[in-house]
């Protein structure tokens, strides 16, 4: 993939900050590649509303949604902390467990595709999949969903608040279009963002140096933009096999294995790097567990560069910064409708 261009904004110290030329040259190089979080992540085909959030945030902790009623969609997620799953990814309502490490839900609808293998195209799209899935939520059909919303007390008059204008607001579309509303507004702000917006003082100094090492040794070729990443495929192993590096004993191909395509062998999402110190474990099968090894697995096999001990720490110190607090309400578990 070619390497982002850059272009040189303006440097925004803010009014009385200090910042030497070496900040400064630092801060717009930042501001080339990067980009400071909205407030969500607006659709033009799914706009956002008070409504629509409020049922999304409701379906998305309901386990009605799966066919036992055993988990909701949080249960792939470690919903207050990261996001995402820990060492092994969920048990699905069958009890069997997915074959992938979960991303984050956190900042993932500012992604141009969802799913390691990309296969859903924005948080609508991905919304309903793992309902369907049979190792995860297990339901039979589309149908199946929509009778069971139907049936469950409630959910009627909050289908109608959320989509005024449909002339039969619980379906499976609708049901897609307000969990994509809630995921929208799971953005955290991060002191990164305040970087990007023009105050280089908000990153200490090993941060700044490993923001420095992030863009010298060619991170930015894939992990750029407002999410660091979320923009493209690449395959994971351009230099070397990336299996005897993290322990990984899996035959996952990535892409392949939905297209089956030999040139699709090996191709992931780029993941963005929102919140990557509080994901872990790391890579689409979870093999690696430490951020540093994480860091230094990417740097032999993706850009054949081996990092020191020291600079592959100033570039976790810089990762750090990313890490950011959702919106206290999203956190909120709500009162679920009454069961049958």
């Amino acid at each position: 993939m070619p390497a982002a261009t850059e272009r040189h904004l303006p440097t925004n110290l803010p009014p009385g900050a200090s910042g030497s030329t070496a900040d400064k040259e630092l801060l717009q190089r930042a501001q080339g590649l990067f980009a400071a979080l909205p407030e969500v992540a607006a659709s033009q085909t799914n706009p956002i509303t008070p409504e629509k959030v409020a049922l999304g945030r409701m379906l998305y902790h309901d386990a009605r949604m799966s066919m036992n009623g055993t988990i909701a969609v949080t249960a792939a997620t470690n919903w207050t902390i990261s996001g995402s799953m820990g060492k092994e990814p969920p048990l699905g309502d069958t009890k069997e467990r997915g074959a992938r490490n979960s991303p984050t839900v956190y900042n993932a609808a500012l992604h141009s595709m969802q799913f390691w293998d990309g296969r859903a195209k924005d948080v609508e799209e991905q919304a309903g999949m793992p309902v369907l899935n049979p190792v995860e939520h297990a339901m039979p059909d589309r149908i199946a969903v929509e009778k069971r919303l139907r049936d469950a007390p409630g959910y009627k008059e909050l289908f109608a608040s959320a989509f005024p204008s449909e002339k039969e607001p619980i379906t499976f579309t609708s049901m897609e279009r307000a969990i994509g509303a809630f995921e929208r507004t799971l953005i955290t702000p991060s002191p990164f963002d305040a970087v990007v917006k023009g105050d280089v003082t908000a990153l200490n100094t090993d941060a700044k140096e490993g923001l420095a090492l992030f863009m010298d040794v060619g991170c930015t070729t894939c992990h750029m933009g407002v999410s660091l990443g979320g923009t493209m495929f690449q395959k994971f192993g351009l230099y070397a096999d990336y299996r005897p590096l993290t322990g990984s004993t899996g035959s996952d191909h990535g892409v392949m294995d939905l297209t089956k395509k030999e040139s699709d062998k090996d191709l992931f999402k780029v993941p963005g790097l929102r919140n990557v110190a509080k994901t872990g474990p790391y890579f689409h099968d979870g093999s690696v567990d430490d951020l540093a090894k994480a860091v230094d697995v990417m740097a032999r096999t993706s850009l054949n560069k081996q990092l020191t001990s020291e600079e592959t720490r100033k570039i976790v110190v810089f990762l750090e910064s990313l890490t950011g607090t959702p919106p206290a309400e999203a956190l909120v578990v709500p009162t679920l409708v009454a069961a049958n």
